[in-house]
Formats: structure tokens, sequence, C-alpha cells
């Protein structure tokens, strides 16, 4: 579809969630750019309709008229799939997720302040959906699970400042498949989603 981006691209909106998850694989190519080639084939898109749908997410982000954050998802993916109420320490925040082609057992998840600003935006399982089993470091397979998946399943996790906006960090320990010796292991994530494991060192045997 490379050769006809305007079907689907339009100047001031993007009328389908196809887009946005080109907008999502765009980021993730820095990491896993072989998944990203399997994705866009099983979509039916090229890397320049995905580059293209990102520079114009990009432009609309940037535009003196710029929408609020959650106009603009609104806009891209239309009406929530579902909207609720999110005790997070002593604040009340709005859940917004959305369903998209690709990752059919995850929602992409807006979550906004008390004054409509959005903090958080990442892809999350859908409720109902079996998670992945994470007992050891071999299970940590890219695109397999979330950030609040490896938070809980080797808690405590340490979380660390990312490489950009859309990129989280995790610090935890975990043991290894092969003999169970516990090491530390620093996860990356992009929209929320697994992209890489690196094992830094043994744990400490304080840990």
């Amino acid at each position: 579809m490379d050769s006809a981006p305007g079907s689907f691209l339009q100047p001031d909106s993007f009328p389908t969630p196809f887009p946005f998850v080109l907008v999502l694989l765009r980021r993730m190519a820095d990491h896993q750019p072989g998944l990203v080639e399997d994705a866009l084939r099983e979509l039916g898109f090229g890397r320049a309709v995905m580059r293209e749908a990102n520079r114009r997410w990009q432009a609309m982000q940037r535009s003196p008229r710029r929408r609020s954050a959650v106009a603009r998802y609104r806009s891209v993916l239309g009406p929530p799939e579902s909207t609720s109420a999110r005790r997070i320490g002593d604040l009340t925040s709005e859940a917004l997720s959305w369903s998209l082609p690709l990752w059919p057992d995850l929602r992409f998840e807006v979550l906004t302040a008390p004054n409509g600003a959005v903090w958080n935006e990442w892809l999350v399982r859908a409720p109902g959906a079996p998670g992945p089993r994470l007992r050891t470091a071999a299970d940590l397979v890219p695109w397999s699970c979330t950030v609040d998946e490896v938070a809980r399943a080797f808690a405590p996790a340490r979380p660390m400042e990312g490489s950009a906006p859309t990129r989280w960090r995790l610090a935890f320990d975990a043991p290894e498949a092969e003999n169970g010796e516990l090491r530390h292991y620093v996860a990356e994530f992009t929209w929320g989603l697994l992209q890489r494991v690196e094992n830094v060192r043994p744990a400490s045997p304080t840990a």
C-alpha cells in the first residue's frame, strides 16, 4: 500500500485505527525492526506508509491549532471502548481505552488527570484476556508482556527513566530458566510493550 497512502491518511485526521497502529510501530522499530516488518506485512502496509503516518501524528502534536491530547486520540481512534474512574494515590483519574488491530489481547489506555491533562498513554492487557506466565527471564519475550505485568511478576521492580517520552525501563531480579540463578535485568518498553531485556549482572546476595 505504499503507493496510495492518501487512501487512509487525510490532511487533518486519521479516519481508521490503522494509522495510529503504524505510529506505535514506528517507535518500536528502533528496537525490534524484524517484528515491525512482520507486523507491517500482516497489516498490508509498508515502511513508507508507516513513516508518513508518524509524520502526520507528529504534525498534529506540534500544530499551533492542536487539540488537547485526549481530543487528538478521540479524533484518531474514535469513541473509547471503555471509560472508567481509576484511583491512583490520592487522585482519581479517568482511564480511556481502545482496541487496536494487531494486538487483540491488548488495549491502548490513556489516563487523564483531574484537570483533563494526559499523564500516561500505553498498551495494557485487555480485561479478561489471559496474560503470559512470567516465571523466569526466558519468559520475557519481546511484545509478549506489558510494563505492569513484568513489574508484578518480578516485584519489587524499580522504574527507571526511559530514553524517550513513550519509553519506560524497569530494573528487577529474575531467575534464569536453566539453573534458577537470580540475576539483575533491565527491561525496556515502548508504548508499554516489552521490547528488549538486558542481563546486567548477578543479583546482589542481599537483594
